[in-house]
């Protein structure tokens, strides 16, 4: 039996607020929120300061009843939209697979940087370390690059600043490119709307990657193709990266962004 993770009580306390909150569906006063979570209204005030400094919980100051804030709507609206593009995209990248009989992952932005969420094998075996749940480089795989070159420069800044990716696949601690020949190469992809490893950095591996977009322009996935350095086409015109690039627009399309063909 697995272990269970050490959690933070309090948290896990205030949570009953959170969840009486969704159970009811319309604002609450303070008794009615507190008696619902099984706690007194001395007890759960606190909670409720808290999670309103935070964003996650508003109280009306004409009805004095709590809602859920700006955050708790920013946090379903970036929850709806991921789940939404990858249910579309999941059948197609199944179909690009097959098309080019090449591995072909799909990438979100996670908590900790770009992070696989799908993974479709070729018919022949391939050896690519990379499994679902991976996170990936940021500055030296496709995928990451993908989305530093089309997410806001700030997020991208925040998360090297932190090191967010240093246990990442491909990471690299003393990077041999970095600086402006970074910021060419994701300008580069910009202008392509495709990035590209070569060999590099998971050894003997080809890739490309492609970004979906939402309606508003916002990049909310990243397709990869991979496979061998002998029999992955790494032409910037091949049929694998036309394949990968009809494959993104159409996701794109599918969640209301113009493409342009």
């Amino acid at each position: 039996m697995a272990k269970e993770s050490r959690g933070i009580q309090s948290i896990e306390v205030g949570g009953e607020l959170l969840q009486a909150l969704v159970r009811n569906g319309e604002p609450m006063m303070l008794r009615d929120l507190a008696r619902e979570a099984g706690m007194s209204p001395a007890k759960a005030h606190p909670y409720l300061a808290s999670f309103s400094r935070i964003g996650l919980i508003e109280q009306d100051p004409s009805t004095g009843r709590y809602e859920f804030g700006a955050l708790a709507l920013e946090l379903g609206i970036v929850t709806l939209r991921r789940l939404s593009a990858v249910r579309v995209a999941t059948p197609a990248i199944t179909a690009l697979a097959g098309t080019i009989d090449h591995s072909v992952s799909l990438a979100i932005w996670g908590t900790h940087g770009p992070t696989v969420v799908r993974l479709e094998e070729p018919s022949h075996p391939v050896h690519i370390a990379m499994r679902v749940g991976s996170t990936v480089s940021l500055l030296e795989t496709a995928t990451g690059r993908v989305f530093a070159a089309f997410m806001p420069p700030a997020t991208i800044n925040a998360a090297l600043a932190e090191d967010l990716d240093r246990l990442s696949i491909g990471y690299e601690p003393d990077r041999k490119i970095k600086g402006p020949a970074i910021d060419k190469i994701l300008a580069d992809i910009r202008t392509r709307g495709l990035a590209r490893a070569v060999g590099e950095p998971l050894r003997g591996v080809n890739a490309f990657s492609a970004p979906v977009f939402d309606h508003s322009g916002a990049v909310v996935l990243a397709v990869t193709a991979m496979g061998p350095v002998g029999t992955f086409d790494v032409n910037w015109n091949s049929p694998i990266a036309k394949a990968l690039l009809d494959c993104t627009n159409a996701i794109s399309r599918r969640l209301g962004r113009d493409v342009k063909d």
